[in-house]
């Protein structure tokens, strides 16, 4: 037959190619999309008044269409070929290697619509499907063929003639009512394309499955700026019935794309879990015993000295021979299976703590195989949130997409490994950019709601390796708390404090309520560098009193956390070193405590003038028992723990105002006033209030409250002297060692 090639735009007319080149560009995205901005532009209008409209001079310029008089002439402007192509190239692509993704992908759709034929259509089963992939470093081209449906010459001219045009899109359509199974056929525009990322010439010989096919194979040849259709039935395929051959005329910077290796490793990576087999080309070496020549002569008897001798054979092998495992019924998968896809998938050495397989069907359609390791993932022992350590893998139809797509799960998840394979997911050009779609979010939200169900049933049927499972990732479950809204309510129920009647295990809130005295209605908690720390706080002593338990928050994570859960269970969260502490006094303490704050109002308002600006201010506290004073902060005040977090978080320096000792996050000092030393101050500022001996008293009190409440004080040597002072004091009131008065004894 004839060559259908394209002829060029005759003067004042478009070019067909152009035509359908834009046409079908536009089409694609809806109009006119980014696109728009790059190669054509909308209708611009130019007014001028002559009587009829009349036709540009020149179509490179632009095409003009007849208006009204009074419309004038409207022109468009016209896109070259060459930048359309340019655009798709270097535009949709960001990685040269998604070619060999996007052609095996299209091959593997090819299958299936044979498949589907051949049970609807044809008279006869098809053939055993499978792709074949052979590179020729002589004539530098790299070859991907199949025996799937094939191409008539006007599907060639439709399919690959017009961009951005789905043959596999227009196949679903002709189905009819839509009622077929066609699940596993791809709907894609321009992946055929990105096929010029590494080639300056794309042949395809393709035949047809279809009965007017007549047997006639088709060549479709183009250097981008134009195609060509051929008959070339005298071509050979390794399909007897049908199938498709695109053959790559590499260029010069994509020789890389030769090595058996590379592409071993890329097909490994993107196509492993596609459903028919891929078979690659290779080279391999095998051994030949040979006599060894060089050795002398055998005796009698004896057997001749034999060498083995290198020898190159190619043949093909079979690239993906990992079976999807989460396409299987979970009922007939073992652990055994779930383990060694675990591990090889994603080059683990631990076993997996759990596994999540399940299957959505209805308004949407995927499959989902979710694990959590049993230990930390490497990647993450040092950033928690590394982006090399996500691992959850993304399929659409079996091709692979990404492993470290952020939308996929949140980032309190970040620590899961898996597989979620969608049918319905939609994707923009190149497979690459995921829209924002419901779909996205539809299948986040049940992966997420799989693996917490998961992590629920470890907690109630399991505790020992939910014990295990909090030590390694509870941190990941408080950071959710903080930053996601939308789960914050269902983290409350798994987030686990250490408390003052836990002994060495963590407890949930659920657990503390249980224990909780008749009549609490708060949930107490203290924070502290440790439980050590958190122990000792001064404000414990009222509540070990009371026998109130005390949540321990032991680092800035935990004091996050307690902020943002705020209540639970309609119980407010009450931090016991924060002012306007209320632990529910008789009247008769409340006249009491007011009694007595009257009477030391004096010596609080002489303490705060004496310390200054070292504390905001000075009141009695009833939260005390054994220790004579305490720092703590106002409502909205930060921790000493977390006022040091969040000065080493900054870049600037120690004096910036934002985490200099300022007004908010001065803490309160607290004196007790049944306590010896504080009688002792207030008598000492009734009879000497100028001495030495009373400032230093005064600045023990405030920097023993500091110490033990884990603020930084701001003279350690000083401090140090008065310390070595009172023992000097000590010493010298007992007299010379070893000196002691006579006791008689009748």
């Amino acid at each position: 037959m004839a060559s259908s090639a394209v002829r060029p735009s005759a003067r004042g007319k478009s070019s067909p190619i152009l035509t359908s080149l834009v046409c079908g560009f536009l089409m694609y995205f809806g109009v006119p999309m980014a696109f728009s901005s790059l190669a054509v532009r909308p209708l611009v209008q130019k007014q001028r008044h002559f009587g009829v409209a009349r036709r540009a001079e020149s179509a490179d310029t632009a095409t003009a269409t007849e208006v009204s008089e009074d419309e004038g002439e409207q022109f468009e402007f016209q896109a070259e070929v060459g930048r359309v192509m340019d655009i798709i190239i270097n535009s949709l692509y960001s990685n040269k290697d998604v070619f060999l993704r996007e052609l095996v992908s299209n091959a593997a759709d090819a299958c299936d619509k044979k498949r589907f034929l051949a049970l609807t259509e044809s008279d006869s089963p098809p053939e055993s499907m499978k792709l074949r992939i052979n590179s020729d470093k002589d004539a530098r081209t790299l070859t991907i063929e199949d025996n799937g449906v094939g191409m008539l010459q006007a599907e060639l001219k439709e399919n690959l003639g017009r961009i951005a045009r789905s043959g596999t899109a227009n196949f679903v359509k002709e189905l009819g009512s839509g009622e077929a199974d066609v699940s596993l056929i791809g709907q894609f525009g321009v992946g055929f394309y990105s096929a010029f990322l590494v080639a300056n010439k794309v042949e395809v010989y393709s035949k047809s499955f279809r009965k007017e096919s007549d047997g006639k194979t088709w060549k479709w040849s183009s250097t981008g700026q134009s195609y060509s259709i051929v008959d070339a039935s005298d071509s050979a395929l390794f399909g007897d019935q049908s199938g498709t051959k695109i053959v790559l005329h590499l260029r010069e910077e994509a020789q890389e794309y030769l090595d058996t290796g590379k592409l071993s490793d890329l097909l490994k990576k993107y196509s492993e879990f596609i459903t028919f087999p891929i078979e690659l080309y290779n080279e391999k070496v095998q051994y030949d015993q040979v006599p060894d020549e060089s050795a002398p002569p055998p005796k009698e008897g004896e057997k001749q000295k034999m060498k083995s001798v290198p020898r190159s054979v190619f043949e093909w092998d079979v690239m993906n021979k990992m079976k999807p495992i989460w396409l299987r019924n979970p009922d007939v998968v073992n652990s055994s299976e779930y383990t060694e896809f675990y591990k090889t998938t994603f080059k683990a050495f631990d076993e997996p703590m759990t596994v999540t397989h399940f299957k959505v069907e209805g308004q949407i359609e995927f499959r989902a195989l979710v694990f959590i390791p049993s230990t930390m993932p490497f990647e993450l022992t040092r950033d928690m949130f590394s982006p090399e350590g996500r691992a959850m893998r993304l399929y659409v139809k079996r091709v692979f997409i990404n492993d470290k797509f952020e939308d996929l799960v949140p980032r309190w998840l970040t620590f899961v490994r898996g597989v979620v394979d969608s049918e319905d997911l939609p994707l923009n050009v190149g497979r690459e950019i995921l829209q924002k779609s419901r779909t996205l979010k539809i299948i986040r939200k049940r992966v997420v709601r799989k693996v917490l169900d998961t992590i629920d049933d470890l907690r109630e049927n399991d505790p020992t390796k939910f014990e295990s499972f909090w030590t390694s990732y509870g941190k990941y479950f408080k950071v959710g708390l903080v930053e996601d809204l939308d789960y914050k309510d269902e983290l409350k129920r798994f987030v686990r404090f250490w408390s003052s009647k836990s002994g060495d295990n963590q407890t949930s809130l659920d657990e503390y309520i249980g224990r909780m005295k008749e009549g609490q209605d708060k949930i107490y908690f203290v924070t502290g560098e440790g439980r050590r720390a958190a122990e000792i706080a001064p404000a414990m002593e009222k509540m070990r009193l009371k026998d109130y338990e005390v949540l321990y928050m032991v680092d800035p994570l935990d004091e996050i956390c307690s902020q943002s859960i705020v209540d639970y269970e309609g119980k407010k969260l009450v931090d016991i070193n924060k002012a306007g502490l209320d632990l529910e006094k008789s009247e008769e303490e409340k006249k009491e405590l007011e009694e007595t704050t009257k009477e030391y109002e004096t010596l609080a308002t002489w303490l705060k003038k004496q310390l200054g600006e070292r504390v905001q201010k000075v009141q009695i506290s009833d939260r005390l028992v054994d220790s004579p004073a305490t720092l703590v902060q106002g409502e909205w005040g930060m921790s000493p723990m977390m006022q040091r977090y969040m000065k080493s978080q900054t870049t600037s320096s120690a004096s910036d105002s934002a985490f200099a000792i300022g007004s908010r996050n001065q803490a309160i000092l607290e004196i007790n006033p049944s306590h010896g030393v504080v009688k002792a101050l207030r008598s000492n500022m009734e009879t000497q209030p100028d001495s030495v001996e009373t400032e230093d008293m005064v600045m023990m009190l405030y920097e023993t409250a500091a110490l033990i409440g884990g603020y930084t004080i701001e003279d350690p040597g000083d401090f140090a002297k008065r310390v070595t002072k009172l023992m000097e004091l000590q010493v010298a009131s007992a007299g010379p060692a070893g000196t002691h008065d006579a006791e008689v004894i009748e």
